[in-house]
């Protein structure tokens, strides 16, 4: 395995995160309004779209933009029971908007409710090439020709490179400069105060992971933003598997649980969240996975997957995880 040590200092790229202003913006001319999204689908509307329908995490990033008014309908995973590891937003109370999440498998978007809300514009994430975050072949293919759809590139980002494509679509559809700034701001703070934590804690081993029944999944660092930010930007002690191990996919090291303990000297482990707590009882029930160090400690925090994708979205992300580490400490 790879591990990097905590560094003394934020970069001040972490510390400066620029909005993006080049090729591809919206542009509100006389002749209407045009917008490359990145899949490379060029939009074009007869005047910059007021009424978006959004997943749950890209509508909740752009009401961190200044943009909450004119979200009026989500879709995407129903929230679990457990709360408060679900997507959070100072900035859009997902109850107050409608949800047009299908009652179908993944992708679902239910489209008569969908139509009632008269959406000027669909927006949403993608993971590569035209792929769309949460809407599934079928729905897609009855969409085409009916809605445009802004594609919001994932896939292979920092989390500068993210905030870029956000900040982007935000100001095409009307947000200012001056509505990323806070957010930015709040984001540095937030690295600073985990380094912080982090630090006064020893600079702890950690391990993030997605536990099933029959498989452990050990995220490859690098291929999720939020850890690959922990690890490169504010430095912390990240473990990574070694490229060999990694799936076909480059997200996961899948080990039985009869080798739990590979990654035995890691002192913190993250659980993904989307299982609930549920995912802390499944390691806990483990007798091989008892050998790891911090199932030894009982040193678990919260590994919240869903975050919006803006500053503000990451900033709460990383301020939570602060709080995690804090309670560790006692």
């Amino acid at each position: 395995m790879t591990r990097t040590s905590l560094r003394l200092l934020l970069p001040a790229a972490a510390l400066t995160l620029l909005a993006a202003c080049g090729s591809g913006g919206g542009e509100d001319s006389g002749d209407g309004w045009t917008y490359t999204d990145d899949t490379g689908t060029e939009i074009t509307q007869d005047a910059v779209p007021e009424r978006i329908v959004a997943h749950k995490d890209s509508a909740a990033a752009l009401a961190d933009m200044g943009l909450g008014e004119k979200v009026v309908g989500v879709f995407g995973a129903p929230t679990g029971e457990e709360t408060e590891y679900a997507l959070q937003s100072p900035n859009l109370d997902l109850a107050s908007v409608e949800d047009v999440t299908g009652g179908g498998d993944y992708g679902d978007i239910d489209l008569e409710k969908l139509a009632g809300l008269e959406p000027d514009l669909i927006v949403t994430t993608t993971y590569g090439g035209d792929t769309l975050w949460y809407i599934n072949d079928e729905v897609r293919e009855r969409l085409e020709g009916t809605y445009d759809v802004a594609a919001i590139n994932v896939e292979g980002e920092t989390v500068d490179g993210l905030l870029e494509n956000s900040e982007r679509l935000a100001s095409a559809l009307g947000a200012e400069e001056s509505d990323f700034e806070e957010g930015r701001a709040a984001l540095a703070e937030a690295g600073e105060r985990v380094r912080e934590v982090a630090a006064e804690a020893g600079d702890p081993s950690i391990l993030a992971v997605a536990p099933s029944p029959d498989v452990l999944y050990v995220a490859n660092a690098p291929a999720y933003i939020d850890l690959l930010y922990l690890r490169d930007e504010v430095g912390l002690d990240m473990i990574t598997p070694e490229e060999g191990d990694v799936d076909e996919g480059g997200y996961w090291h899948n080990l039985s649980w009869e080798n739990a303990d590979t990654y035995a000297d890691a002192e913190i482990v993250m659980w993904d969240t989307r299982g609930g707590s549920a995912n802390v009882d499944l390691l806990e029930d483990q007798p091989v996975w008892q050998r790891v160090q911090a199932a030894a400690d009982d040193a678990y925090v919260p590994w919240r997957v869903e975050v919006a994708p803006s500053a503000r979205g990451y900033a709460d992300s990383l301020q939570s995880f602060a709080d995690d580490l804090e309670r560790l400490q006692g």
